[in-house]
């Protein structure tokens, strides 16, 4: 990125004070002076680059390794790494330097010079020589590249900077940097001229900086819309996401199915079809809607906190109303209502895959809605992920990032009212139905465990509702059949297995595993809630006093990787937890058939390929906000 200083501009090599002990046997002295000369001295402050990246930041030399021949370097924020010497440069390649030329130039020393003149301008008639223009032109780029260099620094904890995961949350870090620099671009001058002491003698020449600074944004801004186009396909491309459309109701429908037959074994495939005309009803159609515009009534309601989103890539930010926990409170109030005039909420059992068809239908429908909205959307709204071109792959995975009606956001709505909530509701009438199918007059202890522990993951994410905000589904995947399908259809119906299995196959449990299961559990929901809260506070404000025992590396991005607490023991900490609690959902079921553990190999599954997306994205950032820079820089 930057060229290699000149020699002569480096500080000296310290004086060798190392004393072999005792005899030099034969070879020791000589590969002893043969060793190469060291560049630069301890406590010298250099210029070191990032590695993995082709930034460069002020560092200060702590130490050499003869052996290695490795500096080891402290960057402003505390952060040591052993660096090659290659790696390190010398401030005078950053730095802005005086021109020699110009102080004794013959124009400058001359008194016969006009007052009403400016004192940088040259006489008239008097063109500047090709040194001073070409001396100019240097000192210019020089500012810009100190300035990119202060906006992407490492050691400032910006929480805009920092709001936001890793694992990626929008577009590039330069979209924010752009829209600060167009709010701020004086103050933004003010700061870079402060830290590195340059004193530009002319007004004038402030003036170009200021515009060659600009002019600099403006270049990235053009390039990352050029570039806007979705070119890695996820989910298998365009034939992948074609398959998937078709084999996720499939999915559903077949599990549904098999959970309805006395023996679900994987041996009785496939499972008898039910006629085509029973699995569509009217009044079932009915009251999914019904369910579905009483959510988006309690959404509505002007209670709860509005709370700002992560910055889009134009630099806005949406507001959200955080009110999912009210909702909560007022569905279990409706509930309980019908079931205080004798409302049988078994019902849902006996129409359970006609209440399946009717949600697919309805997905389907709002996918489609969703596509032909977003034909006419801006280009600045559209999803990063889904803006690929192609029509089959952009309704899967969602065309449009944010699509609303009015301050009614679709995306934000699905995500947790209608299938979380309902969720819950399935499970209820499980349990109610098998007290009256197997005669109980209390639900069973496997049945208790599954809908306690699933209750509990539901009120846990309506509580902390705001945290959704920060998630990929939110920052990165436009609303689509994906998203619609998984929230309106996926969750409610294949979530809600394990209940829906114990309905027809009861399992006994003791109260000493039912107690192991218990512990099992709060251990995967301690792991996860946890975790996430570390997560999600240090995206707001990674500046927060209470999060000083956290240590964090800073990476190209301009964001920071926790090193420290949970995300130091292991990558993905929340992950670890959900997949815990996702095993103890599934042991109260017995070990009679593998239906029941779906949940799990397939939870398992999920959240391997989105670990790797968070990776993939990271990665794809970096190298988008490296490329950047370097074009902006050479151009």
């Amino acid at each position: 990125m930057f060229r290699r200083a000149p020699r002569s501009g480096l500080a000296p090599a310290t004086p060798r004070k190392r004393l072999l002990p005792g005899p030099v046997r034969a070879g020791t002295r000589d590969s002893f002076w043969k060793m190469p000369s060291r560049r630069f001295a301890d406590g010298e402050v250099v210029m070191g680059r990032w590695p993995g990246s082709v930034l460069y930041y002020e560092v200060q030399v702590t130490n050499y390794d003869d052996v290695s021949h490795l500096y080891t370097v402290k960057y402003k924020d505390g952060t040591e790494l052993a660096l090659k010497e290659s790696d390190i440069r010398s401030q005078s390649s950053f730095k802005h330097r005086k021109s020699q030329s110009s102080s004794s130039s013959p124009s400058r020393r001359s008194t016969s010079r006009s007052r009403s003149r400016s004192p940088g301008r040259p006489g008239k008639g008097r063109r500047r020589s090709s040194s001073q223009s070409r001396e100019h032109r240097d000192d210019k780029k020089k500012v810009i590249q100190e300035t990119n260099l202060d906006l992407l620094k490492p050691s400032e904890n910006n929480t805009r900077r920092y709001n936001g995961e890793p694992d990626s949350t929008e577009r590039n870090d330069t979209s924010r940097v752009i829209s600060e620099q167009k709010l701020k671009p004086d103050l933004q001058i003010e700061r870079v001229i402060e830290q590195y002491s340059l004193r530009p003698r002319k007004e004038e020449k402030k003036k170009e900086e200021v515009y060659s600074e600009k002019k600099v944004f403006e270049t990235i801004k053009t390039i990352e819309k050029a570039s806007s186009k979705t070119k890695d396909l996820e989910f298998g491309g365009r034939i992948g996401t074609f398959t998937l459309i078709f084999f996720l109701p499939a999915a559903v429908f077949y599990l549904l199915l098999m959970c309805k037959q006395d023996d679900p074994s994987l041996m009785n495939f496939p499972p008898p079809l039910p006629p085509l005309e029973s699995l569509w009803e009217t009044r079932v159609f009915g009251v999914f809607l019904l369910w579905f515009f009483l959510q988006a009534l309690f959404y509505l309601l002007p209670v709860g906190k509005v709370v700002e989103g992560l910055p889009l890539s134009n630099g806005r930010k949406l507001h959200y109303r955080i009110n999912g926990f009210y909702a909560f409170v007022l569905t279990a109030a409706v509930i309980g209502t019908l079931l205080y005039f004798q409302f049988e909420l078994h019902y849902l059992y006996d129409h359970f895959m006609q209440f399946a068809v009717s949600a697919a239908a309805f997905s389907m429908v709002l996918s489609i809605y969703l596509y032909i909205r977003s034909l006419k959307a801006p280009q600045e709204e559209l999803a990063p992920g889904g803006n690929s071109g192609y029509f089959i792959y952009d309704f899967f995975t969602g065309h449009e990032l944010n699509p609303r009606i009015g301050s009614f956001d679709l995306k934000y709505f699905c995500e947790l009212r209608p299938g979380l909530m309902g969720w819950v509701v399935i499970n209820l009438a499980m349990l109610l139905a098998e007290m009256k199918i197997q005669n109980q007059s209390t639900p069973s202890l496997s049945m208790i465990l599954v809908n306690s522990f699933q209750l509990l993951y539901v009120v846990d994410a309506l509580w902390n509702e705001e945290a959704v905000l920060t998630t990929m589904d939110i920052t990165h995947d436009g609303f689509g059949f994906m998203l619609a399908f998984g929230d309106l259809v996926w969750v409610p119906f294949v979530y809600s297995l394990q209940a829906f299995y114990l309905v027809g196959h009861p399992t006994a449990i003791s109260w000493p595993v039912a107690a192991a299961i218990t512990i099992l559990n709060c251990i995967g929901y301690y792991i996860f809630r946890s975790a996430n809260c570390q997560k999600n506070n240090f995206r707001r404000n990674p500046g927060d006093p209470k999060l000083a025992y956290l240590k964090f590396i800073p990476t190209a991005t301009g964001k920071g990787l926790l090193v420290t607490g949970w995300w130091g023991f292991v990558r993905h900490p929340n992950y670890l937890g959900d997949i815990i609690m996702a095993l103890a959902w599934s042991l109260p079921c017995g070990f009679n058939h593998i239906l029941p553990y779906f949940y799990v190999i397939y939870f398992i599954c999920l959240l391997v390929h989105r670990e790797a997306r968070d990776e993939h994205h990271c990665k794809q950032k970096e190298t988008q906000v490296a490329t950047l820079t370097v074009q902006v820089q050479d151009g």
